[in-house]
């Protein structure tokens, strides 16, 4: 998982959440928005889950989404740590 960000010729900036899967490279989810709070991406998370059933492991980097509270919360929940 990771985030990606670019500009529109109005100024404004947008996100772009990956989920890809390491062994094939597959995107499996793009989530775009203007704000990807870690709430949205939980919630994208759950529905990857329900999709493809739940990964052996998750990896990212150490942005805010994915430190927060929330976020142990979740994978607690999910038994992923």
């Amino acid at each position: 998982m990771d985030f990606m960000h670019n500009q529109l010729s109005d100024g404004r900036s947008y996100r772009v959440h990956n989920m890809i899967d390491d062994y094939n490279r597959e995107s499996l989810e793009n989530l775009i928005d203007f704000s990807l709070p870690a709430e949205r991406v939980l919630r994208g998370l759950d529905q990857l889950i329900a999709w493809r059933g739940k990964p052996k492991r998750i990896r990212s980097d150490n942005g805010p989404e994915y430190i927060s509270d929330l976020m142990e919360v979740w994978c607690k929940q999910h038994n992923s740590i």
